[in-house]
C-alpha cells in the first residue's frame, strides 16, 4: 500500500485529501439541511431523495474542484509547493482555511436565508445590505447570534484542525519525492494529459455537451427536491449576473388598467392598496364527448418567413409546410418577440417575452418556476423531445421544474446515431418521436424542437430520399433567394422534409385522426431577405422574427383559412387551448388568436437585447421602437417607400397611442415575470 502512495505526486495527494474533507463536510451540511427543512407532511420520494444527495455531491465536487483549482496549478512551482516548500505550505494552509471559513459562512447564511424565506441563498439578499443596521437588528432579534458565533468559531477551529492533521501526515520521503523526478517526459505527458482529463470531467460533472448547471436540480416538481440538491455556493454566484433585473410596481400599477382592458381580464382589482395586481382569465369550455385531442407542437430552428414556400420565396423550398398551411390556420403575420432559440423556449411555454438582459431568463435561477398553460392539459401524457442535450440553456430546469411528469427525450434517450453536435438529425428526431406516439395509449401534449437547421448544415446519409440541390439547380445568386450558402439551402429544405416525412408515416398511425399539428420557427435570421421580401422586414430588421405559424388536424379544423392579424408567440398556448377545448388560466400575455374580440387590438411586442435594450411594439401599418427607458422613441410605417425613415412628427397621435401601449405592456412583462408562480 505504501509503494503505490508513493508512487502519487505529494501535489495530488495533498489536493485529493483536501477534496475528499470538503465533499465530506458539504454532505454533511446537505443532510442536516434535509433533517431541519424537510416537511414531514410533504416528504419527497425515497427515488427524489436520493437523486437530491446524489445531484448535491455533484455540484459539491463541482464547487470544490473550483476552490482547489489554484492549487493544483500553481502548487507545481517549488516555492509554492504544499508539502515541501514551507513557504507554500503555509500559503495554502491559510487558503483552504479562508475557503472552509467562507464556506461555513455561505452555508449558514443560506439556512437562515431558507429559515425566512423558504428560499435557497440568492443575489436579492443583498437588497439587505442595503439598510445594514435594519438588518443586523432583524438578525439579533430573529437568532441566536452569541451563541451560533460560538458554536461556528467552534466548528471552524475543529475543520481547520482536522484539515491541518490530515495534510501533515502526507509521506515526503525521498521515495516519494524521487519517483517522478526520474520519470522521462513521456511518463510525465501522460500524467499531466490524465489530469486535465479528470480535472475537466469533475469541473463537467456530467457525460455531455454541457456541464451540470443549477438548472439540473430542478428535476422534480416537487420543490423541496431542487432546494436539496442545490449547492448554495454555486447557486448564489449563479444568481449574482439576475440581481440588477426586477420591476417598478408603481410604473405596473399604473400601466395595470390598460393591461385589463387589453388582456381581457375578467376580474380586475383595485390597485391602490396591493401590490398583488391579478391578471388571471379563466376559459372554460364544455366536456368534449368525444376523445381528447392530442397536441404536437413542432418548433422549427430558425425558420424565417422569407426563406419558405410560404413568403413566395421563388426556390419553393418548403412545399411540405406550404400544404399543411393551405389545409389549416395560417398565421402570416405571427412574430417571436426576439431571436435566440431559448428565448423562444421560455416565451412559448411561459406566454412572457424574455427580456432578461444577462443572458436568457431560462438561465435565472431567480425566476425558474412559472405558470405554463400547457398544464391546463390535464390527463394528458407529457413530452419533450429534442436532439441533442436538455442542458443547453438550462431549459431542463424551466420545463422540468414547472411541467409535472413531464417526459423528456434527449441525447442518451435514443436509437438513433448523432450526426453532429446537435445530436441526431431532425428526420430520425420525428421518426422516434413517432415511435412513442404510436405507442401512448392515452391522451398527450407533445413538443418538438428541431435543431438540424444549424450549421454545419449536415445531411444524413439516412435521409428518405431527399435530393440535395446543387448550383445546377439554382438561377441567380442564392442571396436573391434569402440563403446565405447552398448547404443553408439544403439543410432548410431537408428540415421541410422531414416534416413531410413525419406526416406521412403519422398519418398510417391510430394518433393522426385526433392531433393537433402546430408548426412555428423558435425565429428567423437577421440577415439579406430576398428581392421577394418586402422592404420594411429587412430595413426594421423584423426578418429575424417574422416566422410562420400552422395549425394542421383533421379533426380540429374543419375550414382553412389565411389569417392577416398581427400575432405573437406568447398567443400560441391560448390558441391551441381554445382549438382544442381545453378549459386554461391564462396568467400572462397570451390571446385566443381564433377571438375575434381581440382583433381590433393585436400588436406585436419585440425586444433586441443588448447593452441597452430596445423594445418595439408592431401593428398592422406601424413599428413603434424605442430604449427600454423610454428614450429614443422613433415610429416607422411599414408600407412607405422608404420604411425606416421616422414619421412620428407626422403621426403624433399613433405616436402617443403606440408609446402609452407599448410601455404598458413592457412594465406588465417585468412585474409577471416575478409573480407568475405555477398553481
Amino acid at each position: 500500500m505504501n509503494s503505490f502512495i508513493n508512487k502519487i505526486p505529494r501535489l495530488y495527494l495533498y489536493i485529493f485529501v483536501v477534496l475528499l474533507l470538503f465533499l465530506f463536510i458539504q454532505s454533511g451540511l446537505r443532510l442536516i439541511f434535509w433533517l431541519k427543512f424537510n416537511n414531514p407532511t410533504d416528504p419527497i420520494s425515497n427515488h427524489d431523495l436520493i437523486w437530491s444527495f446524489y445531484l448535491g455531491m455533484k455540484f459539491d465536487l463541482q464547487a470544490s474542484l473550483g476552490t482547489l483549482l489554484p492549487i493544483l496549478l500553481l502548487g507545481w512551482i517549488k516555492p509554492l509547493h504544499p508539502v515541501y516548500s514551507q513557504f507554500g505550505k503555509r500559503l495554502w494552509a491559510v487558503y483552504v482555511s479562508l475557503a472552509l471559513f467562507l464556506m461555513y459562512v455561505i452555508y449558514i447564511t443560506d439556512a437562515g436565508h431558507y429559515a425566512y424565506l423558504q428560499q435557497r441563498l440568492n443575489a436579492t439578499a443583498l437588497r439587505f445590505l442595503e439598510n445594514p443596521f435594519i438588518s443586523a437588528d432583524m438578525v439579533w432579534q430573529t437568532y441566536p447570534v452569541i451563541k451560533g458565533s460560538l458554536i461556528f468559531a467552534l466548528v471552524i477551529t475543529i475543520t481547520i484542525f482536522i484539515f491541518l492533521k490530515l495534510t501533515s501526515k502526507i509521506n515526503k520521503s525521498e521515495a516519494a519525492n524521487s519517483y517522478w523526478a526520474q520519470k522521462r517526459w513521456p511518463q510525465k505527458t501522460v500524467l499531466v494529459v490524465l489530469t486535465v482529463v479528470i480535472v475537466f470531467s469533475g469541473l463537467m460533472a456530467k457525460i455531455s455537451w454541457y456541464p451540470l448547471r443549477w438548472s439540473d436540480a430542478f428535476f422534480s416538481t416537487h420543490a423541496f427536491s431542487s432546494q436539496l440538491s442545490s449547492n448554495p455556493v454555486i447557486y448564489f454566484s449563479n444568481t449574482l449576473k439576475n440581481v440588477a433585473e426586477t420591476y417598478d410596481i408603481n410604473a405596473a400599477k399604473q400601466a395595470y388598467p390598460a393591461m385589463v382592458d387589453y388582456l381581457g381580464v375578467q376580474h380586475p382589482q383595485q390597485t391602490s392598496g396591493s401590490d398583488d395586481l391579478n391578471y388571471d382569465r379563466q376559459y372554460d369550455f364544455p366536456a368534449s364527448e368525444t376523445d381528447k385531442t392530442n397536441v404536437i407542437v413542432v418548433i422549427l430552428e430558425s425558420f424565417a418567413s422569407y426563406k419558405t414556400s410560404l413568403s413566395s420565396n421563388p426556390l419553393d423550398p418548403t412545399p411540405n409546410i406550404a400544404k399543411l398551411a393551405k389545409q389549416g390556420y395560417y398565421f402570416k403575420n405571427f412574430y417571436t418577440p426576439s431571436t435566440g432559440t431559448a428565448r423562444s423556449v421560455w416565451t412559448f411555454t411561459t406566454g412572457l417575452p424574455d427580456i432578461e438582459k444577462n443572458k436568457t431568463s431560462s438561465r435565472n435561477p431567480l425566476i425558474v418556476d412559472q405558470h405554463t398553460i400547457i398544464n391546463a392539459f390535464k390527463d394528458y401524457k407529457k413530452f419533450y423531445f429534442l436532439g441533442g442535450s436538455a442542458s443547453w440553456a438550462n431549459v431542463r430546469g424551466l420545463l422540468s421544474s414547472n411541467i409535472p411528469d413531464l417526459k423528456l427525450y434527449e441525447e442518451g434517450s435514443y436509437d438513433s446515431p448523432d450526426i453532429d453536435v446537435w445530436g441526431i438529425s431532425d428526420l430520425s428526431l420525428f421518426r422516434e418521436a413517432h415511435a412513442v406516439f404510436k405507442e401512448t395509449t392515452q391522451p398527450f401534449f407533445a413538443i418538438i424542437q428541431t435543431s438540424g437547421n444549424h450549421r454545419p448544415y449536415t445531411i444524413p446519409e439516412d435521409n428518405e430520399g431527399f435530393e440535395i440541390w446543387t448550383n445546377d439547380k439554382l438561377t441567380g445568386d442564392i442571396k436573391d433567394y434569402g440563403f446565405a450558402s447552398l448547404e443553408e439551402l439544403n439543410s432548410f429544405r431537408f428540415m421541410d422534409h422531414s416534416i413531410g416525412h413525419f406526416i406521412k408515416i403519422a398519418q398510417k398511425a391510430p394518433y393522426f385522426d385526433n392531433t393537433l399539428f402546430v408548426f412555428f420557427g423558435d425565429h428567423g435570421i437577421h440577415a439579406p431577405a430576398g428581392n421577394h421580401t418586402p422592404a420594411y422586414e429587412e430595413q426594421l430588421n423584423l426578418q429575424g422574427l417574422h416566422v410562420p405559424l400552422v395549425f394542421y388536424g383533421k379533426s380540429v379544423i374543419s375550414k382553412a383559412k389565411v389569417f392577416d392579424i398581427i400575432a405573437s408567440e406568447v398567443d400560441v398556448l391560448p390558441t391551441i387551448a381554445s382549438l382544442t377545448g381545453t378549459s386554461y388560466l391564462n396568467t400572462t400575455l397570451g390571446r385566443d388568436l381564433t377571438d375575434d374580440t381581440f382583433d381590433n387590438n393585436r400588436y406585436a411586442f419585440t425586444i433586441e437585447h443588448g447593452s441597452d435594450r430596445t423594445i418595439g411594439l408592431l401593428s398592422d401599418d406601424y413599428y413603434l421602437l424605442m430604449q427600454a427607458d423610454g428614450s429614443n422613441a422613433k415610429l416607422h410605417q411599414l408600407h412607405s417607400d422608404i420604411p425606416r425613415n421616422d414619421v412620428s412628427d407626422k403621426n403624433k397621435e399613433v405616436m402617443v397611442k403606440l408609446t402609452q401601449k407599448l410601455t404598458s405592456i413592457w412594465n406588465t412583462i417585468r412585474y409577471i415575470r416575478e409573480n407568475n408562480k405555477p398553481e
